[in-house]
C-alpha cells in the first residue's frame, strides 16, 4: 500500500486539499499543471517553497484540490496544505519549515461592510452646508 499524506491549507478565502504520495515530482492542481493553471511564475515559485525548503522537490507527487479567492490566495493556501503535508511525513522537517515562515497560517481576510458605510471604514462624505 502506498504512504499518502494529507493537508489543508487556507489563505483569505481559498481552501486547498493537498494530498502527497512518494513519486517523482509531479504537482497537479485541479487536474492541470501549475504553469498552466497558475499566470505566472513568481506565484509558483512562492507556492513550491516548502518542498525546495524540505529539499522534497522530486520526492513526492502532489495533487491538490483548491476553491475559492483568487491566484495569490489560492497559492498561499496550497503553501501551507503542503506544509502540513510535509510534516504529517516527517516530522523533523516542521524546524526548518518554521525558520521560513511556512507553518503559520495568515489569517487576514477582508473586513466586512458595516451599515450605514461605503465600505468597512469609508464614511460618506461631509457638508458642512
Amino acid at each position: 500500500m502506498v504512504k499518502e499524506f494529507k493537508g489543508l491549507g487556507r489563505r483569505k478565502t481559498s481552501i486547498a486539499k493537498v494530498l502527497m504520495v512518494p513519486g517523482k515530482g509531479h504537482i497537479i492542481i485541479n487536474g492541470k499543471t501549475p504553469e498552466e493553471y497558475f499566470p505566472n511564475k513568481l506565484v509558483i515559485q512562492d507556492m513550491k517553497q516548502p518542498l525546495t525548503v524540505a529539499q522534497a522537490e522530486k520526492e513526492y507527487d502532489v495533487k491538490v484540490k483548491v476553491i475559492g479567492g483568487g491566484f495569490k490566495g489560492q497559492a498561499g493556501a496550497i503553501r501551507l496544505g503542503i506544509s502540513r503535508a510535509l510534516i504529517a511525513s516527517n516530522a523533523e522537517i516542521k524546524s526548518e519549515l518554521k525558520k521560513n515562515g511556512l507553518v503559520t497560517r495568515d489569517s487576514r481576510i477582508k473586513e466586512r461592510k458595516k451599515v450605514g458605510k461605503y465600505g468597512a471604514r469609508r464614511s460618506p462624505q461631509f457638508s458642512k452646508r
